[in-house]
C-alpha cells in the first residue's frame, strides 16, 4: 500500500501502457513529475513543476500547479512550443499542489498531490515530502462531443463516487484549479496554461529622465 501511494504522489497518476501509447499516438504530452531544487542565492530549496496537457476530442491529461490554499501561482515564464497538447509554463515555489485529470470521453480520474521540502538540518539537502489530498476515480464529467470539439456543460467539474455510491466531493478550496485542469483535458489542440498566470510586472517610477 505505501508502494502504492509513493507512487502515486512521486510519479501522478498510475495509467495503464495502453492508454500513455494512445496518449503519445496522438502527440498528448502531460508531465506530472515535481522536482526538488536548489536556490543558491536565496539559500533554500524549493519546488518546481511544468503546466503541461491538453486534448483530442475523445481523449485528454492535464497537470496545473496552484498554492496550498487552491491560490493561483504565477509561472516563472511560459514555454513556446512548436506543437500543441504539450509544454505550456514552469512554475517555482516553497510548496506546490498539483492538480492532474486524465479524461477519457466523459469519464475522469483526478489526482490532487501537495510537495514540499521536508525537515532537516547540518545544510544537508531535504527530503522531498509529498502527500494525498484527492482521489477521483471513474468521476463523470458533463460534456459532449460537438463537432470535432469538446463541449463542457453543468458545473465543468467531473463528479466522483465512493464504491458505496456517496458523492465524493473536491476541497472547495481546489475547485478553481480543478475546473482549469477539466477545460485544459478538454481543450483540443491547447497552446496556453489553463491556471498558472503571468507575473505581474514591476514598474518602476521615478528614475533618470522621470
Amino acid at each position: 500500500m505505501q508502494n502504492k501511494q509513493d507512487a502515486l504522489t512521486r510519479r501522478g497518476l498510475t495509467l495503464s501502457r495502453g492508454v500513455l501509447r494512445r496518449l503519445k499516438d496522438v502527440g498528448i504530452v502531460a508531465q506530472s513529475s515535481v522536482s526538488l531544487e536548489h536556490q543558491h542565492l536565496a539559500g533554500r530549496y524549493v519546488l518546481r513543476g511544468i503546466e503541461s496537457g491538453g486534448a483530442i476530442k475523445d481523449i485528454g491529461r492535464y497537470v496545473t500547479f496552484c498554492g496550498p490554499d487552491g491560490e493561483q501561482l504565477p509561472y516563472l515564464h511560459p514555454i513556446d512550443a512548436l506543437g500543441v497538447n504539450g509544454f505550456h509554463a514552469v512554475v517555482v515555489g516553497r510548496a506546490l499542489v498539483r492538480i492532474e485529470l486524465f479524461r477519457a470521453g466523459r469519464t475522469c480520474q483526478l489526482l490532487i498531490t501537495k510537495h514540499q521540502p521536508g525537515q532537516v538540518g547540518n545544510s544537508r539537502r531535504p527530503p522531498l515530502e509529498s502527500r494525498v489530498l484527492f482521489r477521483g476515480v471513474n468521476g463523470f464529467l458533463d460534456a459532449e462531443p460537438l463537432g470535432k470539439e469538446v463541449q463542457l456543460i453543468g458545473s465543468v467539474v467531473p463528479q466522483f463516487w465512493s464504491r458505496s455510491g456517496e458523492n465524493h466531493k473536491i476541497p472547495s478550496i481546489f475547485a478553481s484549479a480543478v475546473r482549469a485542469a477539466t477545460n485544459g483535458a478538454a481543450c483540443i489542440g491547447c497552446t496556453h496554461a489553463h491556471y498558472l498566470a503571468a507575473p505581474v510586472a514591476v514598474v518602476c517610477v521615478g528614475g533618470a529622465g522621470a
